[in-house]
């Protein structure tokens, strides 16, 4: 727990710092965007179904279709900038994208160093593993490895959950937490119910199944602080494409479920 907390204590320094730089650097990012006709979208592409590659490796999921309708509207081209979970936040303060739409879970740490759009999304996070597995609760994790994303949300939420007996076994990204379940590495995984859904597919023969459900997460948009003309243009999208349905279209067509009921979240 200790060196869990001397982590966090260094990321959110490491959060801190970049933050002070981008807003020194920092200037009318709309306005850049609109100039250079180019917008600089960072996907995670290594979290299926939301990010992911076909087999000409184009990028394809709901967040590649969610950046290219909103290139679209903005009139400018698309270049998606490929993240990994935890270095979502670097990428983005550093200036190597202008907006993160990669399951950006919306947290009050993240919310001290960037700032987020409406929600356009939600996940489920949840506990999965094999069949055979005797996982029904969180008391259940008790002598099991559990994978996680390093940082992640699945971290943040599991760690503080977890029986002692448990171990957390932390991952650079989804693409890795999924080979170790695979391969058999770790008893299970923590992790979007989306996500679950997908290695599940994708993987027939490990019988992966969703043992518990832990709690239901909005995403957005994550942009750098101080950048009201961006953000004001972002929120009105946000809200007529979920008004219209059509970032429920999106969802439902990559998930294979309908989208979660945003309302929920609008006071929050």
């Amino acid at each position: 727990m200790k060196t869990l907390s001397n982590f966090t204590k260094k990321a959110a320094a490491v959060m801190l710092g970049l933050a002070c730089f981008a807003q020194i650097v920092h200037a009318d990012t709309l306005a850049d965007i609109k100039a250079r006709k180019k917008v600089l979208i960072a996907v995670d592409l290594g979290a299926p179904p939301f990010g992911m590659t076909n087999a000409k490796l184009e990028p394809q999921g709901s967040d590649v279709e969610t950046a290219r309708a909103l290139a679209k509207d903005l009139g400018v081209e698309l270049e998606i900038v490929q993240v990994t979970g935890p270095n979502r936040v670097p990428f983005l303060m550093t200036g190597k994208a202008d907006m993160v739409i990669a399951t950006f879970s919306i947290t009050p740490e993240r919310a001290k160093v960037i700032s987020f759009t409406h929600p356009y999304g939600a996940s489920q996070f949840v506990v999965a593993a094999p069949k055979g597995t005797a996982i029904k609760s969180l008391a259940d994790l008790n002598g099991k490895r559990i994978a996680v994303v390093r940082g992640n949300m699945q971290d943040s939420l599991l760690t503080p959950l977890a029986p002692k007996g448990a171990t957390i076994v932390r991952f650079d990204d989804d693409a890795t937490v999924t080979a170790a379940v695979v391969s058999g590495q770790v008893d299970g995984l923590c992790t979007p119910n989306a996500l679950a859904a997908a290695i599940a597919r994708q993987n027939p023969s490990k019988g992966l199944e969703t043992k518990f459900a832990i709690k239901d997460i909005p995403y957005a948009i994550g942009i750098r602080q101080n950048e009201p003309e961006l953000q004001k243009w972002l929120n009105a999208w946000v809200d007529a494409n979920t008004k219209n349905g059509r970032l429920g279209q999106i969802y439902q067509q990559w998930v294979g479920a309908p989208m979660p009921d945003l309302a929920q979240f609008a006071a929050k």
